[in-house]
């Protein structure tokens, strides 16, 4: 789904445009509520580890995949990504095959088994905490804690798939961004066993873009995330551009970038994952930040991982 986050999502305050939508919402949370009612459970050859999310994009989900494939790796595993085929989403796709194997299927539970079938040892289901079809080894449920829960509604009125009681089916939670008392509360009040992590980002190539003027550009989830990343590094950014989640740029969309780059002397700088999305012929003209994902206390998340693996 591409489109722009409506404001309100985001606001503490309920607007007038939830309360509006607020019927749809209800309809839209009773109707899962039946596909997962009458929804047959598959049990995987393999063990499946769920990285997903309530929070509607931007939490975090695809980099950190990226990680504990490495973290599995680590550990003598051969792991797989696991992602139902999306043709919106071939920017996630492009992103983690520079990492690994992934399998795709309309059916999550087919590309388990095709996994298997090749000798993977371990799925990396990208997404699909919402998919009641699968059994899990492992739930992870991924926040950002600048955007948090939003409004706290669901969709659409908010921002979330659905409620933070969904939190008692998980069994960790990875919260990007600095401790947050608060927000854990609120986590254990849902579930009181559950584990939580914290994670920041890291910008491994940072050093090619000090000292030079940058347009900053980004059609992902939140993506004033990655403008306040270069913020927060001292990046000289003069200015910022938000286009749709997921956006497909137009040949006249790059050129017009390209243009802005030739006439006043600044560099293009974008998600590693929009960059994947750009048209190969315009690609030398922009460049990305590559962005690693680092857990606090990996250790101890280590050993969790262990115990379902």
């Amino acid at each position: 789904m591409i489109f722009f986050k409506p404001n309100f999502w985001d606001k503490n305050k309920i607007s007038i445009y939830s309360i509006f939508l607020s019927p749809v919402s209800i309809v839209i949370q009773l109707l899962y509520f039946l596909r997962n009612f009458l929804k047959k459970s598959n049990k995987s050859p393999i063990p499946v580890i769920c990285v997903g999310n309530i929070y509607l994009g931007g939490t975090g989900k695809t980099p950190f995949c990226i990680e504990l494939y490495d973290i599995l790796k680590s550990l003598n595993k051969k792991p797989a990504f696991i992602r139902k085929k999306n043709n919106s989403y071939k920017d996630e796709k492009n992103l983690l095959e520079r990492t690994g194997a992934v399998y795709e299927s309309i059916n999550r539970f087919v590309a388990i088994k095709n996994a298997f079938r090749s000798n993977y040892e371990v799925a990396i289901l990208d997404d699909g905490f919402q998919d009641s079809s699968i059994e899990k080894n492992l739930s992870i449920v991924c926040f950002n804690a600048n955007q948090w829960i939003g409004n706290g509604l669901t969709i659409p009125s908010g921002p979330l798939r659905e409620g933070l009681s969904a939190l008692k089916r998980a069994n960790c939670v990875i919260i990007n961004g600095e401790k947050n008392t608060s927000i854990e509360n609120k986590i254990l009040d849902k579930n009181k066993n559950i584990k939580i992590f914290y994670t920041k980002y890291i910008a491994e190539n940072l050093n090619d873009f000090k000292n030079k003027k940058i347009v900053s550009f980004a059609g992902i989830g939140n993506p004033i995330n990655f403008f306040n990343l270069l913020k927060n590094n001292q990046m000289n950014v003069v200015e910022q551009i938000s286009y749709p989640d997921h956006y497909n740029y137009s040949k006249k969309d790059l050129e017009t970038l390209v243009k802005k780059s030739e006439e006043h002397n600044v560099t293009l700088l974008t998600t590693e994952k929009d960059y994947l999305r750009i048209d190969k012929n315009y690609r030398n003209s922009i460049n990305y930040l590559k962005i690693k994902t680092v857990i606090d206390n990996k250790s101890k998340f280590v050993e969790e991982l262990k115990k379902f693996i």
